[in-house]
């Protein structure tokens, strides 16, 4: 049988091979739908955008054949915009005042709220905001999802009894529930 640490090994070599697949099934398909990053900005080949702007639905067409409870629950859906934002402030400012008393590195934005869809010439005014709202809303639980990980590890480093379904990155190095010996050895906080 395996130990945990052998089993980490091979986890992250195959989460090394994944990123690498990732990253070469991307460079296909951008090659093959005709676009390329540049310095972080999305560029089409020439002509492309013309093509794309031919899928686009129109305005009224979108929303006359759209389902009425997709209609009705849009309100509630985008009322999460004000504590999104709200949690976006406070999880920055959190971090850029305890951080540095931590010696902990800040998270960066950038890293993990990714907004470039509403780029795409098919989507029409309303799927853009769509896609602008859930790019956000998503990166954001990323960010502060990290930012929590680096602070239950600075602070709280000891595994639950019960397994979540998707503990966060750093949970694996975590002291183990009532393992109260490595609790007092562990080193004193920098």
């Amino acid at each position: 049988m395996k130990t945990m640490e052998e089993l980490l090994i091979r986890l992250r070599e195959a989460e090394a091979e994944l990123e690498a697949a990732a990253l070469a099934q991307l460079n296909e398909t951008r090659a093959r739908l005709h676009y390329r990053l540049e310095q972080g900005r999305v560029h089409f080949e020439s002509g492309i955008r013309r093509v794309q702007v031919q899928y686009r639905a129109g305005l009224l067409r979108y929303l006359f054949t759209a389902r009425l409870s997709h209609l009705l629950t849009a309100p509630f859906i985008y009322s999460l915009i004000v504590p999104l934002v709200l949690l976006d402030l406070m999880a920055t400012l959190y971090q850029l005042i305890c951080f540095p008393v931590y010696g902990l590195k800040r998270v960066r934005h950038r890293d993990h709220i990714v907004i470039d869809r509403h780029l795409l010439a098919y989507l029409n005014l309303i799927e853009k905001v769509h896609c602008l709202y859930c790019g956000y809303a998503n990166g954001l639980i990323e960010y502060v999802r990290e930012i929590a990980a680096l602070t239950e590890s600075y602070w709280c480093p000891i595994k639950h009894a019960h397994r979540s379904q998707d503990p966060h990155r750093l949970t694996q190095k975590f002291l183990d529930y009532g393992d109260a010996e490595a609790w007092a050895r562990r080193p004193p906080a920098p």
